[in-house]
């Protein structure tokens, strides 16, 4: 009867830990899919973007400046929502070309998280 008890109380141990590994193991994919996103859309930018756009985002670049482009740390840059930063990459604004059929919504996405460190 004993060893019965004992059994159970081992099953118990091993599906708590079990829990515990599996939310831990949750925990950290969801920490890392952020950090893999920005290093993705930092990737992006720099391929796509940071030519007029420059590195930090200032658009103090030949480009960014014959064309007037507004610094990504600008107040309505910083007010924009993702989701108009999403419309301007993926449509166009102004002399800038929209990159729907160039980048996926996934990478678009990623380049807007990214474009979001800039602005720290």
């Amino acid at each position: 009867m004993a060893g019965a008890r004992l059994g159970h109380r081992s099953k118990g141990l091993n599906m708590k830990s079990s829990l515990r590994i599996a939310a831990l193991t949750l925990l950290s994919a969801s920490l890392a899919v952020p950090v893999m996103a920005q290093q993705t859309g930092e990737a992006t930018y720099k391929a796509k973007c940071a030519m007029c756009h420059g590195a930090d985002g200032t658009g103090n670049t030949p480009i960014g400046k014959n064309m007037k482009l507004r610094s990504f740390k600008s107040p309505e840059d910083i007010k924009a929502t993702d989701a108009e930063l999403f419309k301007q990459t993926k449509e166009g604004v102004g002399k800038m070309q929209g990159y729907a059929g160039k980048l996926t919504d996934a990478q678009i996405q990623d380049v807007v998280t990214y474009i979001r460190t800039l602005q720290k």
